[in-house]
């Protein structure tokens, strides 16, 4: 009887009892989740233009945070190192083209979804040769204090983070959607032959969207560094845009920023009010089991395309 009054009434009581905190709780998952759908955004890049799912993209932020905090260490100015690793996103883009996409065209997506797997193996060893595998501060000059505000406590960190992410994602969803280089990412991921047949270059179609890729790994990864350190753990943080794209559907940019918000506020909405009946960390796991329903009722997502095979 506890347990049911905890899950049902209490929850709702200190919603009520307390709106103001509510409303900061919201407004944490609504800064967590903007976050959450730049780096889902690196995922739908990539599958939208090459029906590949980028199981490295994990990778890929680990390594761009990686690369720029390792040359600021050695003496170069962040405005600089900043160019600098934009520059080996690029690089490493075209690698990914020449020894491995080349290679892959028209296969089956499960054999390119293994490559992506190899790919982030690589990265991982790379970068753990190259820099290290101690946690490393990152320093990027961001604001980092806390303030009330309405009798909310809010940190500038944080919402300087989430207006540049939202701003990339911004950016992001308008080419891809009125750019005629984002039309023809989107005809390459429908059909890589009849995409070549008109004209468009597909090799110069992957490396592009593997490079801006690359610029989400690189912000996701300097947001995501500076909050947390850059650490290994960088790399679980960015597969939390599983349950992400789950929610929004694979294809779809504006499924990428819903999906993120509703995992950044049912997070912290559930482990503040709800946590307690279940003793505490539901926040690891709630987004999860929220995409496992929506794989059970809707598998396409709230905004992806449903797929019709006909035998």
């Amino acid at each position: 009887m506890e347990f049911l009054e905890s899950i049902f009434i209490l929850p709702f009581l200190d919603i009520a009892d307390s709106p103001i905190f509510f409303l900061e709780v919201v407004i944490s998952g609504v800064l967590a989740g903007v976050m959450y759908s730049l780096v889902a955004l690196g995922f739908v890049l990539i599958f939208k233009a090459s029906g590949v799912f980028n199981f490295a993209q994990g990778a890929m932020v680990l390594f761009a945070a990686l690369t720029l905090v390792g040359l600021m260490e050695q003496g170069v100015p962040i405005f600089f190192a900043i160019l600098i690793t934009m520059a080996v996103m690029v690089l490493l883009a075209i690698l990914i083209e020449k020894m491995m996409l080349r290679h892959l065209v028209n296969q089956e997506g499960i054999i390119l979804f293994m490559a992506t797997i190899g790919l982030n193996f690589i990265l991982e060893g790379v970068g753990q040769i190259a820099w290290g595998s101690d946690v490393k501060k990152l320093d990027v000059g961001l604001p980092d204090k806390t303030f009330e505000y309405g009798g909310m406590l809010l940190n500038t960190l944080d919402l300087s983070a989430a207006l540049i992410a939202a701003i990339m994602v911004t950016v992001l969803a308008l080419f891809f959607q009125y750019t005629g280089t984002g039309r023809a990412l989107r005809a390459v991921a429908d059909d890589h032959q009849a995409a070549m047949s008109v004209g468009i270059p597909l090799k110069s179609i992957w490396i592009i969207v593997w490079s801006v890729a690359g610029f989400v790994a690189l912000v996701a990864g300097i947001l995501w560094g500076t909050k947390a350190g850059v650490q290994f753990s960088l790399v679980l943080i960015a597969l939390k845009a599983l349950p992400v794209l789950i929610l929004g559907g694979f294809t779809s940019i504006p499924g990428a920023i819903i999906g993120g918000l509703i995992i950044g506020v049912g997070e912290k909405v559930v482990e503040v009010y709800w946590g307690p009946a279940f003793g505490g960390a539901i926040e690891g796991w709630f987004a999860y089991m929220l995409a496992l329903a929506f794989l059970m009722f809707r598998p396409q997502g709230l905004f992806g395309e449903k797929i019709i095979e006909r035998v």
